[in-house]
């Protein structure tokens, strides 16, 4: 029988994995470059796989370890920031233990090409003192999720698998195997003592975390995924994750120790190795992490002194240390100055139509601070609206504007704003603080009815699962009015006379109010408007439908016009325009 292959992702080999590994729970909050685990785990219609979309990271992972506590496979995965959520639950989770296998799939954003930071995962395997495997490419991401879970099992912990933009992302060939059948039942056996970390008990848990880890730590060091690559009989390279192929890629005559199993370190493996060179070279994304480790061996190992710890690692990057490594000179480049010399700027804008663009277009026409928070919306700091003045983690929106309330800050109105699916990630809580703590700001709760920056996921406030099942449909403003919040408004924020005249009054009352700016995601609309065209004859060139910000609308030969292929017709433009010159296209 021939071997069946596909060409996959990296997220999409850790599904496979997982589906293979005979998993039975998948739970997941959606965020770049994570988010195409869970849908891919969702796409498996012939199993018997219960996937979700958690209101949170911090819920997925609880409902992961509860499924875990039962004796079935559980995975929960998550982009970086996600594990700072999660990050209570693990702690503990390390202490408690699993019964079934458990694994979080981490992915982290070296480069931050959809984040607000750069953090560096591995250092949460050593925090929660649990393993850690990075795979190299897709098969390995595949084999890994498997040996994930039954490393889980074997010494009864969670497991991290962490994965990059890069791995996530990239596709390379992976072998398709069938199902693992478990046939496992859920069942769960009363044992305070193993499960119920109060002091008394927890003392003794602690204990059997360092028993553990010491354990894990040797086995690394004979793990089949942490393997020497003999090359060379100089030059000796630590390394791990897709760092490995840019190791073997500009290092041809070095010799390689993979590690596949990166944390608990494998210290024997890695003493031994490093006895065979005269130079030893540590190669990874981010932190230092093995680096100094290694070194704390006695081991006079060398890494960021030839590679950068911010930034995502290229072949070029690696050459360039390479060529560092042996005494040339190197021209550091200036990557904005690379990159303009290739293809024009495109900055990122709203798309046409999108209700967001109302609501900030309606802030840059009052003097306000604005709080923002992660989504769609945070384009909102850019021109021509330049209205978003802070940014910190999710549901951050609002809470950052009740700092500023409480610290005493009057000089100007404060306006949080934050997106449905994050307001019920983190933002409930947030509100309820300006409730109980009698703050004043205005919230203004961005409802496009989809989690739309990461594409276009369900959440609590659409009405479905992940499985495509009709569910519960929460209202924002009914949360607000649980809360505590007695002004609660909900406005289309491509009526501007209406957004306007709202937001007005509720920043001049001296109570909290919350504001639901809603209308669906222009992406996921399912009737597309007649377009809209400029007539030149009522136009005066004003430019002040330019600064409505629409990529559909812009200027040439000192005219402006409406592309109208890209115009959806929303409208919002024509509201903007004092001469009443943007007219819809008339069909024949």
């Amino acid at each position: 029988m021939q071997e069946k292959s596909a060409i996959l992702t990296g997220n999409e080999a850790i599904a496979r994995g997982a589906y293979e590994a005979g998993v039975t729970l998948a739970s997941a909050y959606p965020g770049t470059p994570s988010t195409e685990v869970l849908e891919t785990i969702a796409g498996f219609k012939d199993n018997e796989i219960w996937c979700e979309w958690a209101p949170n990271e911090k819920v997925a992972l609880e409902v992961a370890a509860g499924a875990s506590l039962t004796g079935v496979r559980a995975m929960v995965a998550m982009k970086h920031v996600g594990l700072n959520v999660a990050a209570d639950p693990l702690m503990t989770l390390s202490y408690v233990g699993v019964e079934g296998g458990l694994v979080v799939v981490v992915a982290d954003d070296p480069g931050m090409h959809s984040s607000q930071n750069e953090q560096d995962t591995r250092n949460y395997a050593r925090f929660a003192k649990i393993p850690l495997l990075e795979p190299s490419d897709s098969q390995e991401a595949k084999d890994f999720a498997i040996f994930a879970f039954e490393l889980s099992e074997r010494f009864r912990t969670p497991v991290i698998l962490r994965s990059t933009t890069r791995i996530s992302h990239c596709k390379s060939p992976v072998k398709i195997l069938k199902r693992k059948t478990l046939s496992r039942k859920a069942h769960f056996v009363k044992n305070p003592e193993r499960y119920v970390p109060v002091p008394r008990y927890g003392r003794v848990m602690r204990q059997k975390v360092e028993e553990r880890t010491a354990k894990l730590r040797e086995y690394a060091s004979k793990c089949p995924y942490n393997l020497v690559i003999k090359r060379g009989d100089d030059l000796g390279i630590v390394t791990s994750g897709v760092s490995f192929q840019y190791a073997m890629e500009e290092f041809p005559d070095a010799s390689i120790l993979k590690l596949g199993l990166s944390y608990p370190f494998p210290d024997s493996l890695i003493r031994e190795f490093a006895s065979h060179y005269r130079k030893i070279i540590v190669i990874e994304e981010l932190d230092d992490f093995l680096e100094e480790h290694i070194r704390s061996l006695g081991i006079d190992a060398k890494g960021r002194e030839y590679f950068p710890g911010i930034g995502e690692l290229s072949p070029d990057k690696v050459a360039q240390g390479y060529r560092k490594i042996k005494g040339e000179t190197v021209q550091e480049e200036n990557q904005d100055e690379k990159e303009s010399f290739s293809l024009p700027a495109r900055p990122p804008v709203f798309c046409p139509g999108c209700p967001h663009r109302g609501l900030f277009y309606a802030l840059s026409r009052i003097d306000c601070i604005v709080t923002g928070d992660i989504g769609c919306y945070s384009l909102g700091v850019f021109p021509p609206y330049d209205r978003m003045d802070t940014i910190l983690c999710m549901g951050g929106g609002i809470t950052l504007a009740q700092g500023m309330d409480r610290a005493g800050f009057r000089d100007k109105p404060l306006i949080g704003v934050v997106g449905d699916s994050t307001f019920f990630h983190s933002g409930i809580t947030g509100l309820l603080e300006i409730s109980y703590n009698k703050g004043i700001s205005t919230i203004i709760i961005v409802d496009n009815r989809v989690t739309a920056m990461t594409g276009h996921q369900d959440h609590p406030g659409t009405g479905k699962t992940l499985m495509g099942d009709d569910t519960y449909t929460a209202l924002p403003e009914d949360f607000a009015r649980a809360c505590g919040i007695k002004n609660v408004k909900v406005i289309d924020p491509l009526d501007l006379k209406r957004t306007l005249e709202v937001i007005r009054e509720e920043i001049k009352k001296d109570s909290p109010s919350v504001i639901i700016s809603r209308r669906p995601c222009a992406l996921i609309e399912k009737k597309r408007k007649s377009a809209l065209f400029i007539d030149p004859d009522a136009c005066t060139d004003c430019g002040r439908c330019l600064r409505v910000g629409c990529p559909a609308i812009y200027k040439k030969d000192d005219k402006i016009l409406i592309d109208s292929i890209l115009c959806n017709g929303c409208g919002f433009c024509a509201q903007v325009c004092p001469q009443g010159a943007i007219k819809p296209v008339q069909k024949n």
